[in-house]
């Protein structure tokens, strides 16, 4: 009753405001306030600074720069086959059926809304495999390439930016392709992959290395193509979120998940093994 009411609650709420909001004081400069925020997150949430190159909590210009804070280089290590690609909880997982993905219990959504609509960008994936990944708050907030892929396309989908939690997930209907999200294509040696950013209640921005920030951006699908060939390899940063939200994953090939994993209770590490493509005769 309390996950339904949280999420009813959200419906009205002026999402894109709240976040414009929440983004400006993120980027607060002035020492004691910046201090104060980044405190306080980290003892509500018991970040380990520990593994930050920067391990100093006051050394950040502003809680953004704390947020999106960089990692020792041995903090991660890469595992095999596909890797997970940020911190958080593995939420869903599995084939997709028909051109459906699994967002909770009793709820699914189509591949191709959550692609933006688009039949013919959707189609590589209609029998492939999906893995959603929750950023959790006190982890790590840069995203990584799973495998390495060759950037084709990226894709801004405006929409509204209702919380990505696991309660809301259970709650409201098509949550990842209703959510401002940033689709980015790549082609991998098993063929297509998408990597799909979703924005989140104050949920600042999302940036890519490539072309740094991309949203908030206007109110329409906005499509950007590569000619000149990015590639990206397996492990290697590939954008980030200021402040959390959910990266979820499509592949074309089928993908043989490693043994026990489980929705909703298996906690990620960027560059956890998830698994590996099925074998092929």
């Amino acid at each position: 009753m309390q996950d339904k009411l949280f999420s009813l609650i959200q419906y009205p709420l002026p999402h894109h405001l709240i976040s414009r909001l929440a983004g400006t004081l993120a980027d607060a400069r002035t020492p004691w306030l910046k201090n104060m925020m980044i405190k306080r997150f980290i003892s509500t949430y018991g970040v380990d600074m520990s593994q930050a190159q920067e391990p100093d909590p006051t050394a950040y210009p502003c809680f953004n720069d704390f947020f999106t804070r960089a990692l020792k280089d041995d903090a991660r290590p890469i595992g095999d086959g596909i890797v997970s690609p940020a911190d958080g909880f593995l939420s869903q997982f599995g084939n997709v059926e028909h051109g459906t993905l699994i967002q909770a219990k009793g709820q699914t959504y189509s591949v191709s809304s959550l692609l933006g609509g688009d039949d013919q960008r959707a189609d590589p994936f209609q029998q492939g495999s999906f893995a959603t990944v929750y950023l959790s708050p006190k982890d790590y907030h840069r995203v990584h390439m799973p495998v390495t892929g060759t950037l084709r396309e990226m894709t801004y989908v405006p929409g509204r930016l209702f919380s990505v939690n696991l309660a809301t997930a259970d709650q409201v209907p098509g949550l990842f392709a209703r959510n401002e999200r940033l689709v980015c294509l790549f082609d991998t040696d098993r063929g297509p992959m998408a990597m799909v950013l979703v924005g989140a209640m104050i949920v600042a921005a999302i940036e890519t290395v490539w072309a740094g920030q991309i949203t908030p951006l206007s109110k329409r699908i906005q499509t950007t193509r590569f000619d000149t060939p990015i590639e990206l390899a397996k492990g290697t940063e590939m954008g980030r979120f200021k402040l959390g939200s959910t990266v979820i994953l499509c592949f074309s090939d089928r993908v043989a998940f490693r043994e026990g994993l489980d929705a909703d209770e298996s906690p990620m590490r960027m560059g956890k093994t998830l698994g590996d493509f099925v074998s092929r005769s």
